[in-house]
C-alpha cells in the first residue's frame, strides 16, 4: 500500500505543481522546484522515512532513462540544422564539462569539503544514471551524486532563464548549449520550454557532456584528487 501511495502521490503532486506553474509562470513555480519541496515537506510531517518512499518512488527512477532518451526526438527532428554545426557543438559541451568539474571540485575544496564528497560533487553536470555510476567508478557516492544532478538541473532551471535575459543571450543554440551541459536532463526539459531548436540543442550537448565527463572524470580525480 505504501509503495502504491508513494507512487500515484508523486505522479499527483507533480501535475498538481504543473498546474500551478500553468497558473504562476514564475521560475520558482517550476514544477520540479515546487513538487520535491512538497514531497520533502510531507514525508518529514508524516515523519515517514525516505527508503520507505523509495519503495513507489524506485518505480518512478526506473522511468528516468526511457526519458532521457525520449529527449532524443527534438534531435532527430532538428538534426539536418544541428550535424552543420557538430564540430561547434562538440567543442562548446567539451568546454562545458571541463568548467563544470573544475569550478564543482574547487569550490567544495574551498569549503573544507572531505574528499569523498568532492568525488561524488565531480559528476554533478551529467545525468543521473551516469553521474552516479561515474561516482560509484572513482570512489564518490552514488546517492551523494544524484542529490548534486538533482541540485544542478534544479537550479540550472530556475535561474538559466534569468541569466540569458541579464546577459541579454538570445541565439537558441547558445541558450540549448548553456542548458545542456550545465543542467543535463532537467535543464533540457527547460530548453524546450523555450523552443524546439534550445531542446535539440541541448539534448546534443547534454549527449556530449556524459561522454565528456566518463572519460574525464577518472582521471582528474586520479590527478587532482
Amino acid at each position: 500500500m505504501s509503495t502504491l501511495l508513494s507512487f500515484i502521490g508523486t505522479i499527483l503532486i507533480f501535475r498538481w505543481m504543473r498546474m500551478l506553474h500553468v497558473k504562476f509562470p514564475v521560475p520558482l513555480f517550476l514544477p520540479i522546484v515546487t513538487s520535491t519541496a512538497l514531497i520533502i515537506l510531507l514525508l518529514l510531517m508524516t515523519g515517514t522515512a525516505y527508503h520507505a518512499y523509495m519503495e513507489g518512488g524506485q518505480l518512478i527512477s526506473t522511468l528516468l532513462g526511457p526519458a532521457v532518451v525520449a529527449l532524443a526526438v527534438p534531435l532527430h527532428e532538428q538534426w539536418d540544422r544541428l550535424k552543420e554545426h557538430l564540430l561547434l557543438l562538440a567543442g562548446a559541451s567539451l568546454s562545458g564539462t571541463l568548467i563544470g568539474l573544475f569550478s564543482g571540485m574547487y569550490m567544495a575544496i574551498w569549503f573544507g569539503m572531505n574528499e569523498e564528497m568532492v568525488r561524488s560533487l565531480l559528476p554533478k553536470s551529467v545525468t543521473a544514471p551516469i553521474a552516479m555510476d561515474i561516482a560509484a567508478l572513482i570512489n564518490g557516492i552514488p546517492p551523494l551524486s544524484a542529490v548534486y544532478v538533482m541540485a544542478a538541473g534544479i537550479s540550472g532551471s530556475v535561474f538559466g532563464p534569468l541569466l540569458l535575459k541579464k546577459l541579454n543571450i538570445q541565439h537558441p543554440m547558445a541558450a540549448g548549449l548553456g542548458f545542456g551541459a550545465a543542467s543535463h536532463g532537467i535543464g533540457t526539459a527547460r530548453a524546450l520550454e523555450l523552443g524546439e531548436q534550445q531542446g535539440a540543442v541541448s539534448s546534443a550537448a547534454m549527449t556530449f557532456s556524459a561522454i565528456f565527463a566518463s572519460l574525464l572524470c577518472p582521471p582528474i580525480a586520479a590527478l587532482f584528487l
